[in-house]
């Protein structure tokens, strides 16, 4: 269940976040603006934004299994649709292409967690949750990799091919392996609403969507900065943010660890805002003097930067239970991916008018005024 699961998030995950590394192609071979093409590439991120919520509902009333396929399959076939806008050269149907295939990887963001949920218990939830979470920053190094070399050699279109492949066979295993977690028999009145009861589940959202402001600048610029600034080939820079990519993996498998351990997942979510603010700054500071620090900089806040997701799913999925979990698990990404999708076309006019540096400076402000927002421990014990 866990293979599977995370095999389809990371599927999806190479479908949100590929369009990133399609940058540099998207100004070279269609000429776009560094905000237009940050606009192009942040289409899918819109998509998941648009279609999150309405997921999680499906998820909630006809089950993981069914939501996982159909969304995959879906994926795969509008992963096709971008392969021929792409091939049209027009970026209004790349970038509406691009957003229905968003649209239907949103599917695994709230079906797939809670998968990992309803199999493991608590002692153990927070280093799988942990190792599916992985996917993310595996599908983005994949994506890394593969898309930004296809796209210089082969073009944008056939770079495409590779989201919509990874979607078919997510969807295949999927179809082979998963079943439904079981759930207790719902009684009328026994699933109240978690937002009404306190704050915690909004507080925990508003957190997230802090936390993923320096995480999708460093996404979606990494590559294109080492290329620009640094004077990499596409292919260097790309290897670099993929093996980044695999650390940040790692990196949120430590993450839910740790959680198991000291049985938390806020106060290790604490740690991590703190973390990344001092490893952001850090790295602006290091860009603008042009240091040679600032490439493992870099790498470092690609780790931080994503180690704080697992935690705050699993947090989320805990408190909002069974009946209420996939809607919560739906506002908690939609909350994400909305900030996401502003940070590729806001970030590209940031660098385009005061450079990389200042972007990621600033980017170091969001975890900060994160950390002191994560709920108090006492007043919500893991459970």
């Amino acid at each position: 269940m866990l293979g599977a699961s995370t095999l389809a998030q990371a599927a999806a995950a190479v479908t949100i976040h590929g369009p990133a590394f399609l940058i540099p192609s998207l100004r070279d071979q269609l000429g776009l603006s560094l905000p237009q093409a940050g606009l192009v590439a942040a289409a899918p991120t819109l998509g998941v934004v648009l279609a999150l919520v309405a997921w999680g509902m499906v998820t909630d009333r006809r089950g993981e299994r069914l939501v996982l396929v159909t969304g995959l399959l879906l994926t795969a076939g509008a992963g096709g649709l971008a392969v021929l806008g792409a091939r049209s050269q027009d970026p209004t149907m790349l970038g509406l292409t691009l957003l229905l295939a968003g649209a239907a990887a949103a599917s695994t963001a709230s079906a797939s967690g809670r998968v990992v949920v309803g199999w493991f218990p608590p002692q153990r939830r927070g280093l799988a949750m942990g190792i599916r979470q992985m996917a993310q920053p595996v599908g983005v190094g994949v994506a890394a990799v593969s898309i930004a070399v296809t796209a210089e050699r082969h073009g944008v279109a056939s770079a495409l091919l590779v989201p919509a492949v990874a979607a078919l066979v997510g969807a295949l295993v999927v179809l082979a392996v998963v079943v439904d977690p079981p759930r207790p028999p719902r009684v009328e009145g026994d699933a109240p609403n978690p937002y009404r009861r306190d704050g915690y589940l909004a507080r925990i959202h508003l957190v997230s969507v802090l936390l993923v402001v320096p995480q999708f600048l460093v996404w979606t610029f990494a590559l294109v900065w080492l290329i620009t600034d640094r004077g990499w080939s596409a292919a260097a820079a790309g290897s670099l943010v993929g093996l980044a990519q695999v650390a940040g993996a790692l990196g949120r498998i430590a993450a839910g660890a740790l959680s198991d351990r000291v049985s938390s997942r806020l106060r290790p979510l604490r740690w991590v805002a703190v973390a990344a603010a001092v490893c952001m700054g850090a790295l602006g500071v290091a860009a603008g003097l042009d240091a040679a620090i600032a490439v493992p900089l870099v790498v470092v806040a690609t780790v931080l930067t994503v180690a704080d997701n697992g935690l705050a799913f699993t947090a989320v999925a805990e408190r909002a239970g069974p009946f209420w979990s996939g809607r919560a698990l739906g506002a908690q990404n939609t909350a994400q991916y909305l900030a996401a999708s502003a940070v590729p076309p806001v970030a590209g006019v940031v660098v385009d008018r005061i450079g990389f540096a200042a972007a990621f400076a600033l980017a170091a402000l969001c975890p900060l005024l994160a950390a002191p927002l994560v709920p108090a421990e006492q007043e919500h014990p893991l459970r």
